[in-house]
């Protein structure tokens, strides 16, 4: 009976202790949460008024300010917080905000995306390929930009299908660059919308072996046929072009445009 009441009180007392740990992580997590989006909120203000002023505006200065200290409390509450690590980094490299070093914004950049943040891991893949005569970095932006197309980065799925459609650093592939451009489309990025309706209008169709893309692993190049264009390729050109308008982009508008005006010339030449 003793032996039972003691196993009771020790398992009641370890319950405890878990539910208090578990709602410290929430409590933090939550504190965390809150500092970033009050972050987030004053660099979009500060984005959406700082083409009609200087770039060291004094005007600017309490948001970017109070944007930092945000970032940086929500790193204090929760120190793996991948999105506080990326926001602040990109502070210290994008914006003049005061105390801000380029080294420091760099090296939270790269914690970020060995964290695998995805927005992170875009962005230092992208900064990695610039060209530098003293720095091949060439693969490792590579490395880095696949990361992000695992978890389905729409500005990574353009720019890894930009690589594939090109030929840069890897054997051209069609099929896969549709692939990507597709799957970044969906996610409303208009570049790949347009990137993907004029290779549909060149004739060339997705092929049904490309499934499921793996950027680890390839058994071999996907052949793609330039089959024609047809009336499903134009449909579906249009419906892209239309992803691409919807996001704001005069490209899919001219587009359409030309495509109405490509049909009118069609049915007035059949009449």
């Amino acid at each position: 009976m003793l032996k039972y009441s003691l196993l009771k009180n020790v398992i009641g007392a370890s319950t405890k202790f878990s539910y208090v740990q578990l709602r410290g992580i929430h409590s933090r997590t939550r504190t965390a949460m809150e500092c970033i989006a009050k972050g987030v909120s004053a660099m979009r203000e500060v984005d959406r008024v700082i083409d009609y002023c200087e770039l060291k505006d004094k005007r600017l200065i309490p948001l970017l300010r109070g944007a930092k200290e945000n970032f940086e409390l929500a790193l204090e509450a929760e120190n793996s917080n991948t999105h506080a690590r990326y926001m602040l980094a990109k502070l210290h490299l994008k914006y003049h905000v005061p105390g801000a070093c380029k080294a420091v914004g760099a090296a939270l950049l790269v914690e970020a995306a060995e964290m695998g943040n995805p927005d992170a891991l875009y962005e230092l893949g992208s900064r990695l390929r610039v060209e530098n005569d003293y720095v091949q970095s060439a693969q490792q932006a590579f490395y880095y930009i696949e990361k992000a197309v695992e978890q389905l980065h729409p500005g990574a799925l353009y720019l890894l299908g930009a690589v594939y459609l090109t030929g840069d650093c890897v054997q051209q592939d069609i099929g896969s660059a549709m692939w990507c451009f597709h799957r970044a489309s969906q996610k409303g990025h208009a570049g790949a919308a347009i990137a993907y309706g004029s290779l549909l209008l060149q004739g060339y169709e997705v092929p049904e072996s490309v499934t499921k893309f793996n950027v680890k692993k390839r058994s071999k190049q996907t052949k793609m046929n330039h089959v024609g264009v047809t009336k499903n390729h134009v449909k579906k050109a249009k419906e892209q072009f239309q992803i691409a308008a919807t996001a704001g982009c005069d490209l899919g508008l001219r587009w359409l445009s030309r495509l109405e005006e490509e049909e009118k010339r069609l049915l007035l030449s059949e009449e």
